[in-house]
């Protein structure tokens, strides 16, 4: 039978390489895919900065995507891309607030109760993708009802690739209860001091523009809290691509991981990888 994954997007622009790359590989490998996005509206759409050719990434000094990527990007039709994402909010309940309304214990019940059951469709998907790029800090990062599909699959025992800033998600993605991170004693790579800006960081929100100067977090430093003194992070500073498995979490470093992650994700999928890189 046909394998198929789950590929998780912003809608507050994704890296188009970082997109494109992995679906190219998982095409290849016959794997099907359905994109799951936070809530439906509006259209997910790339980072400008990654559909030109001429942008120089400030922490390398050079251009990062090339005029074939770039020609590629503007072309595709995203719409059709997109056609038939799904919304998290329609799959995954939120977590109660404390002090909502109703009664917190019978809300947080009723949430576990939903939340198991939102969990019986992720028995159609063998893996989690999730897509890079500067807006998934927006509307991944944080996102309880991705940490709960995040933590869906972790108890299935299933692999959970993550690019870019959505590593940041493994860190977060926690119980109420231990609030213990699932990355505890393992291997992740991401960006690292070096590879993050210190200026000119921005992204697209509320229609415009937010330029945050340097990124609104330094995430070597969650990821290494986060793995603990039993784990490592790889930050393979000065190697030209940074990918990482300790199954089942598959994690890579920036956008020239791309093509890598998208390879090593197959590789796992398809053939039992559960060490890579380290």
């Amino acid at each position: 039978m046909a394998k198929k994954v789950m590929v998780a997007v912003s809608e507050n622009g994704f890296w188009t390489e970082e997109l494109l790359k992995p679906l190219d590989r998982l095409r290849a490998a016959g794997i099907d895919y359905d994109i799951i996005v936070g809530t439906g509206t509006p259209l997910p759409f790339p980072d400008p900065a990654s559909l030109d050719a001429t942008y120089v990434d400030p922490p390398l000094g050079r251009p990062v995507t090339s005029p074939e990527m770039a020609k590629r990007a503007a072309e595709a039709d995203w719409k059709k891309v997109f056609d038939k994402r799904i919304a998290l909010t329609s799959w995954m309940p939120v977590r109660p607030y404390l002090s909502g309304e109703h009664n917190y214990l019978q809300s947080l019940e009723q949430y576990y109760v939903a939340r198991k059951k939102a969990w019986e469709r992720l028995n159609d998907y063998d893996g989690l993708l999730m897509v890079g790029g500067g807006g998934a800090v927006a509307d991944l990062v944080n996102n309880n009802r991705l940490h709960d599909v995040i933590l869906g699959f972790y108890y299935q025992d299933k692999p959970i690739a993550a690019e870019c800033y959505t590593v940041t998600c493994l860190a977060f993605a926690r119980e109420l209860d231990t609030r213990k991170s699932i990355i505890e004693g393992k291997h992740v790579t991401g960006h690292t001091i070096e590879y993050d800006y210190t200026a000119n960081w921005a992204i697209v929100a509320n229609g415009g523009f937010f330029n945050f100067g340097s990124p609104p977090f330094p995430l070597e430093y969650i990821l290494r809290d986060a793995v603990g003194p039993n784990g490592q992070f790889h930050g393979n500073v000065g190697r030209i691509t940074s990918v990482i498995v300790d199954y089942p979490f598959v994690t890579s470093r920036s956008v020239q991981c791309s093509d890598e992650i998208g390879q090593t994700f197959v590789r796992v999928l398809n053939d039992g990888l559960r060490r890579y890189g380290w």
